[in-house]
């Protein structure tokens, strides 16, 4: 019984709880069951893909050239870089990281509408980790049953021993996770020796401990509560399936009227409770869809196994649709529990329809983002000019009467070679710029050197003289010109002087 049954449990008809019954139950501890199948196999299969790829990228190495960092996948902070193989993202690139997250949305979001909850089932890292502790837990304190009366048994030196082993195995592994994480931010080899000499920062011992705690917590105490209470997707996952969605679905034409082996006039189910010792978090999938299913399919090889050793067919459980799950209702209405009804009910179904309206639009939306970040990557440029204008003061009064504007230019050379470039200053006012570290390449015009993958910046001050009379607001331009003379960044800002009458006074 879950926390949401038992507090319903507790409510009368009238809606409010009993004065001497608290309005919440305490959690009942779940004890899945271990089971095989081609649904655990599969399980298997992306637990250990996932838990490969997190624990062993940090050590891939990606030659980059002189002075580059090596390490394939990590996130520079220090100097404000995300490198993914071949990728390099700045920090001005954030749409970037912003196109992927909702490129990652909207693939959930059409996963879910065809598939339900595969993410949560399969591939979600709650679910990942504590199937992961689970199989610990089970090695060390054997299956549900065990588990159930080690945990009624007195505390005696053999109950210390498993207890303390399993928690000693689950801090162990949300160690390596804590390590693991720290490795996508700092270079892997580096900051694992420094880690142990204790010379590592406070900011990498910190976030270690971190996510070290919330996988024990998470993966090792809280576990089904997660999915129930602190994630928010259940809430709103039902909005994006449809009759056509293939969720775990217990098929009630078939299985009911519930009843034992040998009676007569019952369905195939025999009531033994089977999908419900196996599930993680403890509810029975034949009450229909729950937010608590987090779509895993283990019930169904529960179910299955049942199913071969009493010589029925399987599928009482399985991935449906619900529109499969109406045909095969009515068709079955006016049929007895036997054979019959098995076959009729099947003869119904339709095959499921991967391509409708719903899939269609997440389709256009996937094809439309990546089409965008893919233009916007190959125009990249591999050198940004960035023109800052001093808002405090706005401009300056000189002696002479001139007026004048200060700004700070960044060019962003993003490539592994330094370079000489010619800074072109443009502007339909009589205006003058001057930068005192940058040699005068002609008028308006300065040479600046440009360092291999890393930013450079200049002081430039521009200079209207007295007795010129421009608009308060005039657009200037600011270039970046190659040897050959062509133009390679571009960018615009404006100078900004007194009122004409001001100005005069």
């Amino acid at each position: 019984m879950n926390d949401l049954t038992a507090r319903e449990k507790l409510k009368p008809a009238g809606g409010s709880p009993p004065p001497d019954q608290p309005l919440y139950a305490t959690r009942q501890k779940v004890y899945p069951k271990a089971v095989a199948g081609p649904v655990r196999r599969a399980k298997w299969a992306v637990l250990i893909v996932c838990l490969a790829l997190y624990y062993l990228v940090p050590w891939i190495r990606w030659d980059r050239g002189p002075g580059a960092p090596d390490q394939a996948v990590l996130v520079d902070i220090t100097h404000g870089r995300l490198y993914f193989f071949f990728f390099e993202i700045w920090p001005q690139e954030v749409y970037f990281l912003t196109g992927l997250l909702i490129l990652g949305a909207i693939a959930l979001f059409a996963a879910t509408s065809l598939f339900g909850r595969v993410w949560c089932g399969f591939a979600c890292p709650q679910t990942v980790w504590t199937d992961l502790f689970m199989w610990v837990e089970r090695v060390i304190q054997g299956d549900r049953n065990e588990r159930m009366r080690l945990d009624k048994a007195p505390w005696t030196a053999e109950k210390w021993r498993k207890k303390i082993l399993t928690h000693a195995a689950w801090l162990a592994i949300a160690m390596a996770t804590g390590g693991a994480w720290i490795m996508y931010f700092n270079d892997a080899p580096t900051v694992l020796r420094e880690f142990f000499t204790g010379q590592a920062g406070m900011g990498v011992y910190f976030f270690f401990w971190l996510f070290t705690g919330t996988t024990y917590l998470l993966a090792g105490w809280a576990r089904e509560q997660v999915c129930t209470y602190m994630c928010p997707w259940p809430r709103f996952q039902a909005a994006m399936l449809d009759e056509n969605s293939l969720v775990v679905s217990y098929r009630a034409w078939r299985g009911e009227p519930r009843g034992k082996l040998k009676g007569e006039g019952h369905g195939d189910c025999v009531d033994c409770m089977a999908c419900v010792n196996v599930c993680p978090t403890g509810i029975d999938i034949r009450d229909g869809q729950q937010l608590e299913c987090i779509g895993c399919g283990l019930c169904i090889d529960a179910c299955d196994d049942i199913m071969k050793r009493l010589d029925r067919p399987i599928g009482l459980i399985a991935f449906e649709t619900l529109k499969n799950i109406a045909s095969s209702e009515a068709a079955t209405r006016s049929i007895p529990p036997c054979a019959a009804r098995t076959q009729a009910g099947m003869q119904v179904r339709h095959v499921p329809k991967f391509i409708r309206a719903r899939t269609l639009v997440y389709a256009g939306v996937l094809t439309a983002v990546m089409g965008v970040m893919l233009g916007a990557w190959l125009l990249r440029q591999e050198v940004t000019l960035a023109v800052l204008r001093d808002r405090a003061p706005l401009y300056v009064r000189l002696a002479d009467g001139g007026v004048r504007n200060a700004y700070t230019l960044k060019i962003a050379n993003k490539t592994r070679e330094a370079g000489q470039l010619t800074l072109a200053f443009e502007s339909a006012a009589p205006l003058t710029l001057a930068i005192q570290e940058a040699p005068e390449a002609g008028e308006n015009r300065f040479t600046v050197n440009t360092r291999a993958d890393g930013l450079t910046e200049w002081r430039g001050l521009a200079t209207l003289p007295a007795g010129a009379r421009v608009q308060e607001s005039t657009p200037v331009t600011f270039r970046l010109l190659d040897a050959r003379g062509r133009t390679v960044a571009r960018t615009s800002s404006v100078f900004l002087a007194p009122h004409h009458e001001e100005h005069r006074r």
